[in-house]
């Protein structure tokens, strides 16, 4: 039927494209070292009296949190946090966890519909998919950098519906180590990551019309 293929169609479009999107935030969240050059940087191990080794432990066990299902309570060496914070970060650890079900799940299908591609030389029609894609991170990057400030609210409120991503620093100390150049800089990356990614695939896109040509 018709409508089915189309249907089919766009769903293995809209795979790639969340498939792509999910890897990048994987490989953001991930990328410990960033962290620890903040943490040099900004010196942030003083401001809340921990030397660097004390705090890279603690943004390992963060991270081990948000990124284990097996890892069900948050337990960090130096850092107590009050009920909105936990339940913040618990808020935190199912997005990363619906991030990776989509990632696992769109691989699957990006690996067959991938495949049909390079099986029937149609690797051609990537090219005006990933064109369009690639003006979305430009357009977004600009907007952040209009307001950063606004921009991080926006986006706050658009993924939590609470306000416990509020922290007070008197009762949750470890936003004190959790600046936000760092997740602004965390934005950056994705967007990078994100555009190389579109512009690869472009480029894939034009090698295949050239063999065609």
């Amino acid at each position: 039927m018709v409508w089915l293929n189309k249907l089919k169609n766009a769903l293995q479009w809209i795979s790639l494209y969340l498939w792509l999107v999910s890897a990048t935030i994987i490989v953001t969240i991930n990328v410990s070292w960033l962290y620890f050059a903040n943490a040099v940087g900004q010196k942030l191990g003083p401001t809340v009296n921990l030397t660097l080794g004390q705090l890279m432990t603690n943004y390992y066990q963060l991270l081990a949190y948000l990124n284990f299902p097996w890892v069900p309570k948050l337990v960090m060496n130096d850092f107590t946090d009050s009920a909105s914070a936990l339940v913040h970060f618990a808020d935190v650890k199912n997005l990363f966890m619906l991030d990776y079900a989509v990632f696992i799940v769109t691989s699957v299908v990006v690996y067959f519909f991938w495949r049909r591609l390079r099986r029937d030389q149609q690797l051609w029609r990537l090219v005006l998919p990933m064109q369009t894609a690639l003006w979305i991170p430009p357009v977004i990057a600009v907007v952040m950098a209009i307001n950063f400030d606004q921009f991080f609210v926006i986006f706050h409120e658009i993924l939590f519906r609470n306000s416990d991503w509020l922290f007070d620093p008197l009762l949750d100390r470890i936003i004190l180590v959790l600046p936000d150049t760092f997740f602004g800089q965390c934005f950056v990356m994705a967007f990078v990551l994100i555009e190389w990614a579109f512009a690869y695939g472009l480029s894939i896109g034009k090698q295949a019309l050239r063999e065609i040509d």
